[in-house]
């Protein structure tokens, strides 16, 4: 049984409601997650146990300790101690694109603006400990991107066709969520557009569902139930199924604990990795429409066995295990979206430790997502005016 001090006591903090303060909470609570599930991702939950003794319960130390520059298969990532990963690198990536261009986004600003971005400008590296371009971080898939743009210049819209079909592109899909805010729809065909430059099949429909989940969960009324029906309204083939199995299985847990077992099995039947994590099975990661990537639909029965918790949501995502970096990631996202404060204590860390500023990205992407409402309510009256003129319907009407 998870304590019950992991979680909001009731009746719990006050919900964050404001636009400014969803889209922080978002952007922050999907860092933090991202740094609590670096340091165990890869390993069981059993695992996870003995190497730190129970469960993990907040920011914790490399697994290989000191060894962490020449420890296999890690090196020379240092993930651990507050330390955000390629998960948070590339939303903050996507984040500058949304910055610059001020509008929605298709695969051609990824073409455009985010490969580029990713080739020329040195940032600091929390896991190498250094300033780099991000592109040196980034694992194969994610690098895809690059080779297939910017040297293979394949039309953005089918850039991912090819790539091994994975989390990806969904791990860093909440800014298209919130630039959506309360449009699960519009978050969804606009994620699906973007992510086409890096992902196909159920890795393209599971960042398209992501980023309506978040969408989703900026509503005013929105709570851990109405996110996953938004999800299930939209999802497709594997994905759906897959988030409508998991979330069947997490509605009969209220603690993590309890629920590690039962979410892991129940998403199994549509995962291609197979148990071993670290050596996939032969289908693994190839296009498919019966299958589901694992992270989406286990984040989003965390966030239903959480009640919305963030606290509860996070450590139940990175106490899963496997890839829960990303997990974490999306939960986090999911949770301070719905409203929950992430622990200021968590954020303060992870901002310090990895020498990011947390806040700056979604004081941005919330100045950008009203100039776009804005936009987007131009575009529509002109389409009313349009339709109107043409003997359609009146405006008024």
């Amino acid at each position: 049984m998870t304590p019950r001090g992991e979680q909001s006591s009731a009746p719990g903090p006050a919900r964050l409601s404001g636009l400014d303060e969803r889209i922080a909470g978002a952007l922050v609570g999907a860092a933090v997650g991202d740094a609590l599930g670096g340091p165990v991702e890869g390993y069981s939950p059993e695992q996870i146990t003995d190497r730190h003794g129970g469960r993990v319960h907040g920011i914790v130390g490399p697994w290989h300790g000191d060894d962490w520059r020449t420890a296999r298969p890690l090196a020379p990532y240092h993930k651990g101690d507050g330390h955000v990963t390629d998960d948070t690198l590339m939303t903050h990536a996507l984040v500058r694109v949304y910055a610059r261009v001020r509008d929605h986004l298709d695969a051609y600003a990824v073409a455009d603006h985010l490969v580029p971005d990713l080739m020329t400008n040195p940032r600091w590296i929390p896991e190498l400990e250094t300033e780099a371009l991000p592109l040196h971080r980034l694992f194969l898939a994610e690098k895809w991107l690059v080779a297939r743009l910017a040297y293979g210049h394949a039309d953005p819209r089918e850039a991912g066709v090819g790539n091994i079909v994975n989390c990806g592109a969904a791990m860093y899909m909440a800014p298209v969520g919130l630039v959506n805010a309360a449009d699960p729809a519009a978050a969804y065909a606009e994620a699906l557009d973007v992510a086409g430059a890096h992902q196909s099949s159920y890795g393209r429909e599971a960042a398209g569902v992501f980023a309506a989940a978040v969408a989703a969960a900026t509503a005013p009324d929105a709570t851990p139930d109405s996110v996953v029906g938004a999800c299930l309204d939209l999802a497709k083939d594997g994905t759906r199924a897959a988030i409508e199995k998991v979330c069947e299985a997490a509605r009969g847990h209220r603690d993590y604990e309890s629920a590690l077992a039962p979410l892991r099995a129940a998403v199994a039947p549509y995962d291609t990795v197979g148990p071993d994590y670290r050596s996939p099975s032969l289908g693994a990661r190839r296009p498919s429409r019966l299958h589901s990537i694992e992270e989406l639909p286990v984040a989003l029965g965390m966030l239903l066995v959480a009640g919305g918790d963030f606290r509860h949501a996070v450590l139940g995502s990175v106490n899963y295990g496997r890839d829960c970096d990303s997990i974490a990631t999306m939960a986090g996202a999911l949770a301070g979206a719905l409203g929950s404060p992430v622990p200021e204590d968590w954020a303060k860390t992870v901002a310090e430790a990895s020498r990011l500023d947390l806040w700056e990205p979604a004081r941005t992407l919330t100045g950008v997502a009203r100039e776009i409402f804005r936009r987007d309510v131009e575009r529509r009256r002109a389409h009313e005016r349009a339709f109107a003129a043409l003997g359609g319907t009146a405006c008024s009407d």
